[in-house]
């Protein structure tokens, strides 16, 4: 696959990256109440297949990773919105290897993790989320 021509390809991939991150972002913090963990109860339990129901907010300790997952989730989708609106134009190059760099890290850090913790469903649900968050950023636009 050639290089994107048009670095307007990269500019908007990059909202759909932000998109892809932050959307989960509401739904964690959702998770930290019990009067609405319900509607977000889901979520957990798809990411921790089988979806069987074991998997719920009713800890507190889960809500409170919640609150922190939600957090930096959203907090990521606003880092990237910025860089692709405010940043890109001055070093597009810079803007879409820093954004590689942090899917790469969060993708190796939670996949290990969800490995280790015995949910090795997640890791195969982050590829997916890898491959749509990155897209064409793999490859550097040519002028």
């Amino acid at each position: 696959m050639p290089a994107p021509r048009f670095p307007a390809l990269h500019k908007l991939w990059l909202k759909v990256a932000a998109v892809v991150v932050g959307s989960f972002g509401p739904v964690f913090f959702l998770g930290t109440m019990p009067a609405t963990a319900e509607p977000a109860g889901p979520t957990l339990d798809i990411l921790g297949w089988p979806v069987d129901g074991a998997t719920t907010w009713a800890s507190p300790d889960t809500r409170f990773l919640s609150a922190l997952m939600g957090g930096f989730l959203l907090g990521g989708d606003v880092t990237i919105w910025l860089l692709a609106t405010r940043v890109y134009d001055l070093e597009p190059d810079a803007v879409r290897r820093a954004v590689l760099a942090g899917l790469l890290t969060w993708f190796v850090l939670d996949s290990a993790g969800s490995i280790a913790s015995g949910n090795a469903s997640d890791a195969l649900f982050n590829v997916a989320m890898l491959l749509i968050a990155v897209g064409p950023l793999w490859r550097p636009v040519r002028g």
